[in-house]
């Protein structure tokens, strides 16, 4: 029997995660980004839950994904709720979780075809 996870062409996979890198394919990544289902990853310019503004979620809402998966760093934190406001009005579904289980969580969407955002905080390493 082979155990080999089916994969969309063209679809973004995470294929790798520590607390201050990310792998999404064969690319590895120091800072924080945006992945979604299809196309470039970006970079998302917020090292810290401290750093987030209305402005970064507003370009999360202007890529008009259907979920935003929220990785907020190597624990589960909220941001303050005025900030999702523009997704909330504009529809868009958040889910907030460890960046770990937000980059598991964006693969399973990703295979299911969701037109999923993984929006991931990637902290420094300390020292």
């Amino acid at each position: 029997m082979k155990f080999q996870p089916d994969t969309n062409a063209g679809v973004n996979v995470i294929t790798r995660h520590e607390s201050h890198r990310l792998w999404v394919g064969a690319t590895a990544f120091e800072r924080s980004i945006l992945v979604p289902l299809r196309g470039e990853v970006m970079e998302w310019p917020a090292a810290s839950l401290g750093e987030l503004t209305q402005d970064h979620f507003d370009r999360l809402a202007a890529l008009r994904p259907e979920v935003v998966i929220f990785g907020s760093g190597s624990q589960l934190r909220f941001v303050a709720p005025g900030l999702l406001r523009t997704l909330m009005q504009a529809r868009i579904g958040v889910e907030t979780m460890d960046t770990a289980a937000a980059c598991r969580t964006f693969n399973v969407l990703a295979s299911e075809g969701r037109e999923v955002l993984a929006a991931l905080l990637l902290e420094k390493p300390a020292g």
